[in-house]
């Protein structure tokens, strides 16, 4: 007999089930109850009830847990100072995705060294993900694969669908289900109406292949998430986020009837891809604030504790607080544009919300 199955499969290597990932990293009743109130906060600032700013910032992956921590340690105290205006969520991307080949992140290889330890990756994202929340900082990861959100959905306020996979029905399907808000890029060429067809399918019920809490296979049947919406990070070579762009994604989500808030990111083609633009950006969409525009309720900011990056093939021998992926804004200039925010958003006075 031919064999016909599995001709291109090296092997098979079963993963630790969910639930028992969870013993190990138990949430506690103090970080659910957070996570419910994080959740909350986020869905009162999209929907404009609550009138701080949101801003998502942090690496723009994680690769080294310990680095993490410290920049959550950071971000927690300056959250303390600035909650008043700011909404703060800290970035905490452990799956990335890759045009070709690459890094596919912590959870898929760890050891930054092609050995896949997945099992290892998921416990070490895990506890990293309770150690942030701990902090009492909300966690924002971008999810990218339809299956490890049964590992760490529980910690998870804020979630993201990139540019590569916005078009994809899986992922559409898998937010659908998902207990938190999910914002969905617009693609790579800057086109709008893929990410308005996913918060359309994204609010709708899904029946899909997926896993349950003790790894089995099942059939997912979903509800409908009511809390995506759009994220700008601009494409085809060109921004998205002036004036014009903005009033001309506002009138698509009306026509659509589709949520209508708007997160900016400041990173991408927004910022031609130049990280030290990310200041610009995020004053201008400040300006715009002062202008009286309601509809930019959050933005996104890539950070690191030290500026730029650094190639991967340099581990172990890395430098400390510095990206392996995408270019980052330091620590220092992260805390002096947060700053700047906030003060901005004190002198307009319009935004801030009370308790």
């Amino acid at each position: 007999m031919y064999r016909t199955n599995n001709l291109n499969i090296k092997g098979f290597t079963e993963v630790v089930a969910p639930a028992q990932l969870k013993q190990v990293f138990p949430q506690t009743e103090e970080t659910s109850e957070f996570v419910a109130k994080s959740r909350q906060q986020i869905v009162d600032v999209l929907e404009n009830r609550d009138k701080r700013l949101m801003v998502l910032v942090g690496p723009c992956s994680i690769h080294d847990p310990a680095c993490a921590l410290d920049y959550a340690r950071r971000l927690a105290k300056i959250n303390r100072e600035l909650n008043d205006q700011l909404l703060l969520v800290m970035r905490v991307y452990f799956e990335k995705p890759r045009t070709t080949v690459g890094w596919k992140g912590l959870i898929n290889d760890p050891d930054l060294n092609g050995t896949h330890q997945i099992s290892k990756g998921l416990g070490v994202a895990r506890q990293l993900f309770c150690s942030i929340t701990d902090l009492g900082l909300p966690v924002a990861t971008e999810m990218l694969d339809t299956i490890t959100p049964q590992y760490f959905a529980d910690l998870i306020s804020w979630g993201a669908i990139g540019a590569r996979t916005t078009e994809s029905q899986p992922h559409r399907e898998m937010s659908s289900g998902l207990s938190f808000p999910v914002g969905f890029k617009n693609s790579t060429d800057g086109n709008l109406r893929i990410a308005m067809d996913a918060m359309s399918a994204a609010a709708h019920e899904h029946s899909f292949l997926g896993i349950n809490r003790f790894g089995k296979i099942s059939i997912v049947e979903t509800s409908g998430n009511p809390h995506a919406h759009i994220v700008l990070r601009g494409g085809g070579g060109k921004p998205n986020y002036a004036r014009e762009d903005i009033a001309a994604t506002e009138q698509q989500l009306r026509e659509r009837n589709l949520p209508g808030a708007i997160m900016v990111d400041c990173s991408h083609a927004n910022s031609n891809k130049d990280h030290t633009r990310q200041p610009l950006v995020a004053r201008d969409v400040l300006d715009q604030l002062e202008e009286g525009n309601t509809s930019i309720r959050a933005l996104m900011i890539e950070s690191n504790i030290e500026c730029g990056n650094q190639p991967i093939d340099a581990a172990p021998d890395l430098k400390y607080g510095v990206s392996v992926t995408d270019k980052c804004i330091s620590w220092a200039e992260t805390e002096d544009l947060l700053r700047d925010i906030h003060q901005r958003l004190q002198t307009m006075g319009g935004r801030r919300t009370e308790g």
